[in-house]
């Protein structure tokens, strides 16, 4: 089985290969998404207007982040999955096809980014290269995290879109500057991320 560095190369490439087939098919130009008609306006949360939709885009999140830690740490199947990620060569002597177990946890990762990329859509707009936007932030996560980590990859998106929207208040070009310097003060002091194990 390749390393995680020609898995990570395959679908990065996958990636751009997938991205120039849609600028061939429906051409570069983004197009604007509105949110349902019952969830466009804002809410009066007392101090201030907030949209409707993203406090529908921050419940869909919450719920999709518990329905996959409860899938990951509450059945056998997510329980094989995390024994695959720590040693697959012991899960494979145990009889499990470990090729076809990465194979369905990597389209669990696929249907959850289509969900939020869904989701995302009436907020950024859909582009052909609105992925490769979210492809660092997804980097620094997961390095933040600690690889294969769910409860550091949630810890770490938090922290990052937190320090990200308070910087952007006061300062919106060092908005981006700031993901990779949480990750750089982080790092040096555990390099193993967040709930990374050394």
């Amino acid at each position: 089985m390749a390393g995680h560095d020609y898995q990570l190369l395959f679908t990065f490439g996958l990636s751009l290969i997938l991205a120039e087939g849609i600028i061939l098919v429906w051409g570069p130009v983004g197009i604007s998404h509105l949110p349902p008609e019952s969830l466009r306006g804002g809410v009066d949360l007392g101090f201030t207007f907030y949209p409707k939709y993203r406090l529908f885009v921050m419940a869909a999140a919450g719920l999709l982040v518990f329905l996959t830690w409860l899938f990951l740490e509450k059945t056998r199947y997510g329980a094989i999955m995390r024994a695959g990620i720590e040693n697959k060569e012991m899960v494979s002597l145990l009889g499990i096809d470990v090729h076809r177990l990465f194979t369905a946890a990597f389209a669990l990762g696929a249907y959850l980014a289509g969900i939020a990329g869904a989701l995302t859509a009436p907020i950024r707009g859909l582009s052909p290269g609105m992925g490769v936007d979210m492809l660092g932030i997804a980097f620094v996560v997961v390095a933040l995290g600690g690889l294969g980590n769910l409860l550091g990859a949630i810890a770490a998106g938090l922290l990052i879109g937190v320090a990200q929207a308070v910087v952007a208040a006061y300062w919106t070009e060092a908005s981006t500057v700031v993901i990779y310097a949480v990750m750089a003060a982080v790092l040096l002091v555990r390099p193993q991320g967040l709930f990374g194990i050394r």
